[in-house]
């Protein structure tokens, strides 16, 4: 958990008081077990011992500060003192206009959410205010329950203010212990990942990236072993029926469960069990998930990427549409025999009749399609999952991130993940469906459209999605721009489209050169910077971030002030490098584009802002953060247009 992230998602948001209780705890006493039913704080006023949060045990003492997220529990364990603490239960509301622009920082740090300890150098401010809170909310009043949120907001200010002096993080254990922990004992739970990960105060990203690199591989893939392992055991050890083993291991039905049997075990339940039971082995078969720390089975529903089958009435907006599991299981039927029907006589329109398919141009040199007969209804395409075989002229395309691409390609999706307010293709897509977020879209709204190619950003993605219909990964964070809309052309049977596609875009670059040279400004450094609500500015340090940086630094050549272009040249910036408004005035270029979002900080008082020269002559340029956020080739061109012209509407530097 990042500190900065944590004292700017304070900032901006609302506090709700739900309770603050002062308890005392006896030796003697069973164990206190207690559900948080909302984000709290735990202050130990005297005693010593331990406590259990969500099956991880810390020690406390006087003085000692235990945070957990709500749906944590919290056990104390008996202990040979007498035990006095302050809970104090909250509830956390962001309070921007759009929370998507803060989108990235939530899924890295939800400080509401964290589990973690901490000890104050000096914890007496503390305890006065949390005493003095603790007296004004007994009496019960209005004014007093407003004076009880006043000095939350100070206690907060003190914790925070503790942590960043003693230059502390709050001590918090490690993630993917955490997280295998839970799958472990909660396989039959309805558990997606953004919940997972927003529970362990972590990201989706990173947490996939934990598992990859220290399990290989995804936290689907290990959540489906775990509930594979458990159905084995419950197959060959029970007599109980498919239906009730799917429910018993998170599945909605015995169909759904026996299709990711098969693909794990490769055949079904029933051809597995009878293999078995046809050799010498199975008298000696015992639990497979014996090492597994198993809760008892609850009927309850299930999760992430390949699971999110069934929808959930508690989950998050991935699940959009409220289709029964029934209805989703006979529509998934119905799929498979409307695509039965079509194999060899053509592809199927919305309408569900035949509509004729054309055949795709050849392309002289591509290496990455090998062409069928000139009337052939597919073609196969080679990936990093190896060949794919998509239709000819696919009709029903859904795509997830790259919408641009494809849009420019000619080719207008009919589902996409979400769009963010203000990106260039933002008009042309309002009226096609939304999937949710591009790395977890929802399979079952996916299904329902029935398309006959899906264009997914990595292979997360692919592993979820890739039954529904021919599914291609595009590796774009390993490919160039030219590249990836090339990939992208070959797999839409749009080869030339493509090519002309940059073509046209690296005209308008060279006139829009000459044009920056002419007006004396394409000499001159650029810098390109967002945030500012905690004192400090992310700058851009790399060609490939976004918010305009590929634009500027590759395809303009561009420079950086000269502490922010050897990053760049040296390829070692990050993804955006926070830098204090002290010295933000030496990664200051001649013009400063700044990405703008609803409810950023408000810095047009700000006496260091105001002093920076770019700022104070009117060379500081806005770049809205929909438009700047993607790299495809149709927000590239938008981009370039947009920032030519700012710079040239700007006032030239003396």
């Amino acid at each position: 958990m990042n500190l900065k992230d944590h004292i700017l998602l304070w900032n901006h948001s609302f506090i709700e008081i739900i309770d603050i209780r002062r308890s005392s705890f006896s030796g003697s006493a069973k164990d206190v077990r207690y559900k948080l039913p909302a984000s709290a704080f735990l202050y130990v006023i005297r005693g010593s011992g331990k406590v259990l949060v969500d099956d991880y045990i810390y020690e406390f003492q006087s003085a000692t500060i235990i945070h957990g997220g709500k749906g944590m529990v919290i056990e104390i364990l008996r202990i040979a003192e007498a035990l006095e603490y302050y809970l104090v239960l909250y509830k956390s509301v962001p309070i921007l206009p759009d929370r998507k622009n803060l989108l990235p920082l939530l899924e890295r740090s939800n400080p509401f959410n964290h589990q973690y300890t901490f000890v104050p150098g000096n914890p007496l401010p503390l305890f006065d205010k949390l005493n003095t809170m603790h007296k004004e909310w007994q009496k019960g009043g209005a004014l007093e329950h407003l004076q009880v949120k006043a000095l939350f907001y100070q206690w907060a200010h003190e914790l925070l203010w503790q942590l960043h002096a003693q230059n502390l993080e709050p001590l918090r254990p490690d993630p993917l212990d955490q997280a295998i922990r839970y799958m472990q004992n909660h396989y039959s739970e309805p558990i997606t990942l953004e919940n997972l990960a927003e529970s362990l105060g972590s990201s989706r990203r990173t947490l996939s990236r934990l598992y990859r690199i220290r399990l290989q591989t995804s936290p689907a893939q290990y959540l489906i072993r775990i509930r594979m392992e458990k159905a084995l055991d419950l197959l060959l050890n029970t007599e109980a029926s498919l239906h009730d083993i799917a429910i018993a291991v998170g599945y909605p039905d015995g169909y759904y469960f026996g299709r990711m049997f098969k693909k794990f075990y490769g055949a079904s339940p029933v051809k597995y069990k009878n293999s078995l039971q046809n050799t010498e082995r199975w008298p000696e078969m015992s639990s497979v998930v014996a090492r597994y720390d198993i809760a008892d089975d609850v009927f309850l529903r299930y999760i992430d990427y390949d699971n999110h089958y069934q929808f959930n009435e508690g989950a998050l907006s991935m699940f959009r549409n409220t289709k029964p599991s029934l209805l989703l299981t006979l529509l998934l039927c119905f799929t498979l025999v409307l695509s039965a029907c079509s194999s060899g006589t053509g592809s199927l329109s919305p309408s569900g009749t035949h509509a004729p398919v054309t055949s795709p141009s050849a392309s002289a040199g591509a290496t990455a399609a090998t062409e069928s007969p000139a009337d052939a209804q597919t073609r196969t395409i080679s990936t990093v999952k190896g060949d794919i075989e998509v239709p000819a002229n696919p009709q029903r395309v859904v795509v997830l991130y790259l919408l641009g691409d494809v849009l420019a390609l000619g080719v207008k999706p009919i589902g996409v993940s979400d769009v963010y307010e203000g990106a260039a293709f933002e008009a042309e897509l309002k009226d096609v469906q939304k999937l949710g977020s591009w790395f977890e879209a929802s399979p079952e709204v996916i299904l329902s459209l029935n398309p006959d190619l899906i264009i997914v950003p990595s292979e997360d993605t692919y592993e979820a999605l890739h039954d529904i219909a021919p599914t291609v990964v595009v590796p774009f964070e390993t490919m160039t721009a030219e590249e990836r809309v090339s990939f992208i052309g070959q797999v839409l049977g749009k080869e030339e489209e493509g090519k002309k596609l940059f073509e046209g875009f690296h005209a308008n670059v060279e006139e829009s050169k000459q044009k920056l040279q002419e007006a004396g400004i394409l000499d001159h450094t650029i810098s390109i910077m967002e945030g500012g609500n905690d004192r400090s500015m992310a700058v851009v340090t790399r060609k490939q971030f976004g918010r305009g940086s590929q634009v500027i630094y590759e395809y303009l050549g561009m420079k950086a002030p000269e502490m922010v272009q050897q990053k760049i040249d040296s390829a070692t910036g990050g993804d955006g490098e926070p830098v204090s408004f002290e010295v933000l005035a030496k990664y200051s270029g001649d013009y400063i584009f700044r990405s703008s979002y609803k409810g950023m900080a408000d810095l047009t008082q700000d006496p260091i802002w105001n002093s920076i020269p770019a700022v104070k002559e009117g060379r500081l340029l806005e770049i809205d953060f929909g438009l700047s956020y993607y790299s495809d080739i149709y927000s590239l061109n938008a981009q370039l247009d947009y920032i030519v012209e700012s710079l040239l509407a700007a006032p030239r530097v003396k």
